[in-house]
């Protein structure tokens, strides 16, 4: 018997969930409100798709080596296609230092720390193209689905979708892909189903602005320059892409309302760029030309949704994936590799369970055990990021002595030491790219001991390791910007 599968949404999670779910006994229709992507090549996908639905498709990615891996392992085929077209493979020896190098031996781990690096829109292409090439797969485009067809009980059942014409499509299973505005969860409670949710803001806003190398330029050298940090009023990083083409991200506290209403100018922020010593060789006017306008992406939150509380299934035929069930702030890069993993997580759900709230259990359990702990340490670094943003504002006061501890730790212990091992720096990666729990590497006393003993060696034995600095303070580069460093003051 052939089940009957309706993916709402066709971004990353609906993609993935069609790769992750194709089979001879399924048919899997996609239901994508927005257009389909116009014929040609990745630049002409960047220039020409209109997807209202992927509200931060131009904005910068990098996809992690988790999401590389699946690739790699699930979809070789896939992997060709997107290296055909121009996608990049950045290996972990470009993350080493000089240090590293003088005593760096490869490892086969070192295989699968590797990330894709290209645009959204041409990593979306490409494995548009590769799905619809599946067994059992459609993708219908401009398709809007207005509601779910829901059947009450206890709990109610999800029996298909009724499009904004009225039509009502039938389904064994509808699984929802459609993102941070899913309205299904509203739904479902409306027909009595019990969906607990936590969720928090992030406390950022996002700009982005394209950038495209000039004929015969390349890039400037790695190694020369921060180009990621966090300054605490700003954070940067630069993302080399496809075909000639990379992306640089601004990221400003909510808090700072005069600076991030400035950098959506091109020309601030352009001069933003400027300040900060390794993003500022990217966009020398002989290297490289402005492709795209400023993008902006604002009210972020993280946000988790539990359908099985108390270990009982709130809802039946239906199943949520990547940012519908559960999104994080955008500054790891972890939402593709979390719409990725748990479209992995239902397959494995599916396969092993026939009975559906059995089914769903198993989903359920399986996204909080892969995606939870990532979910957590990046609530609290947000938290974190959101104090220190506010008292950058504030009048300043002595710091107690546990934050001076704290932050000496983090800075001229942890690392440092990182910047010196590299079986460190691998440990560490291996929990940033969601290959094993983040919180891990830290609780290993071999980890931490290396760690204490760089910190005891002190700033002025260690001073060879330090980064140059990543940009100036908050005062200077406001001012080097023509934006007023007084004007979001909180008053004592």
């Amino acid at each position: 018997m052939v089940e009957r599968v309706l993916v709402i949404g066709a971004g990353m999670a609906g993609l993935w969930s069609a790769m992750a779910l194709s089979s001879p006994d399924r048919e899997i229709t996609l239901l994508d409100r927005d257009p389909a992507p116009p014929e040609g090549d990745a630049d002409t996908a960047f220039r020409d798709w209109g997807r209202r639905g992927v509200g931060h498709l131009r904005h910068s990615h990098a996809f992690l080596a988790r999401l590389r891996t699946l690739v790699r392992d699930e979809h070789p085929a896939l992997l060709d296609d997107l290296l055909a077209a121009g996608c990049r493979e950045l290996g972990f020896d470009g993350a080493l230092t000089e240090q590293h190098r003088r005593a760096y031996v490869p490892k086969p781990i070192d295989g699968d720390l590797a990330i894709l690096t290209s645009r959204r829109t041409t990593l979306e292409l490409v494995m548009r193209r590769y799905a619809e090439r599946l067994p059992g797969v459609t993708i219908r485009a401009g398709t809007f689905v207005k509601e779910l067809a829901i059947r009450p009980g206890a709990p109610p059942t999800v029996t298909g979708v009724r499009l904004e014409d009225g039509t009502e499509l039938s389904a064994d299973l509808v699984v929802d892909a459609s993102g941070r505005l899913s309205q299904s969860a509203e739904q479902l409670a409306a027909a009595g189903a019990s969906i607990p949710e936590s969720s928090e803001p992030c406390g950022v806003i996002y700009f982005t602005r394209h950038y495209r190398l000039r004929p015969g330029q390349e890039e400037p050298p790695r190694g020369q320059g921060r180009t990621t940090g966090d300054l605490g009023y700003l954070k940067f990083g630069v993302f080399p892409a496809d075909n000639g083409c990379f992306s640089i991200t601004l990221c400003t506290p909510e808090v700072e309302e005069e600076m991030r209403k400035a950098v959506v100018d091109p020309e601030v922020f352009d001069a933003v760029c400027r300040e900060l010593p390794g993003v500022a060789p990217w966009i020398e006017p002989e290297r490289t030309e402005a492709a795209s306008r400023v993008f902006g992406m604002g009210q972020l939150e993280s946000r988790w949704r539990d359908f099985a509380p108390d270990g009982k299934p709130a809802v039946l035929g239906f199943f949520p994936v990547g940012d519908s069930v559960v999104r994080t702030n955008p500054l790891y890069g972890r939402g593709c590799s979390f719409a990725a993993v748990s479209a992995h997580v239902l397959r494995d759900a599916l396969a092993a369970h026939a009975d559906p709230g059995q089914r769903l259990l198993a989903y359920s359990a399986g996204v909080a055990r892969e995606l939870r702990p990532y979910y957590d340490v990046m609530r609290k670094a947000d938290q974190s990021a959101i104090r220190r943003a506010r008292a950058a504002l504030s009048p300043p006061r002595p710091p107690s002595l546990r934050a001076r501890i704290a932050k000496s730790f983090l800075e001229d212990g942890l690392g440092i030491a990182m910047r010196e091992d590299v079986e460190l720096l691998r440990a560490f990666m291996r929990g940033f790219h969601m290959l094993e729990d983040p919180r891990l590497w830290l609780r290993r006393p071999a980890n931490l001991m290396k760690i204490v003993r760089v910190w005891a060696r002190g700033k002025a034995r260690n001073a060879a390791l330090y980064p140059p600095s990543a940009g100036p303070e908050r005062t200077e580069m406001l001012e080097a910007v023509g934006v007023s460093p007084t004007a979001d003051l909180i008053p004592a």
